[in-house]
């Protein structure tokens, strides 16, 4: 009965290690990172007057071109996804223009 007890303490530290790991690897991600490699969603407002021209990854960070907005011209928010090479859906950005 006494090995039991202590078997049980030890997994119970055991598995205290393991999710403290988990929480420092996965705070420890930039969202860029968790994003692309792990799913979900990630929100970029870009800077006021500016419009979208492209988007892109480099590694794991996200890369856009921006350019002055226009006269005339409203914000739009788009929204780009990542596939994984066999067709699964990974991760998505929305990119929000602000007037």
């Amino acid at each position: 009965m006494l090995l039991l007890i202590k078997y049980f303490k030890l997994m119970k530290k055991l598995l205290l290690l393991i999710a403290i790991v988990f929480a420092f690897i996965a705070t420890s991600c930039t969202e860029n990172y968790r994003a692309k490699h792990f799913g979900g969603t990630m929100k970029v407002e870009l800077p006021k007057g500016t419009k979208l021209v492209t988007v892109t990854w480099k590694e794991d960070n996200l890369w856009y071109l921006t350019r002055n907005m226009q006269p005339g011209e409203k914000p739009v928010t788009y929204t780009f996804h990542e596939e994984s090479s066999i067709g699964a859906f990974k991760g998505t950005v929305i990119l929000i223009e602000q007037k």
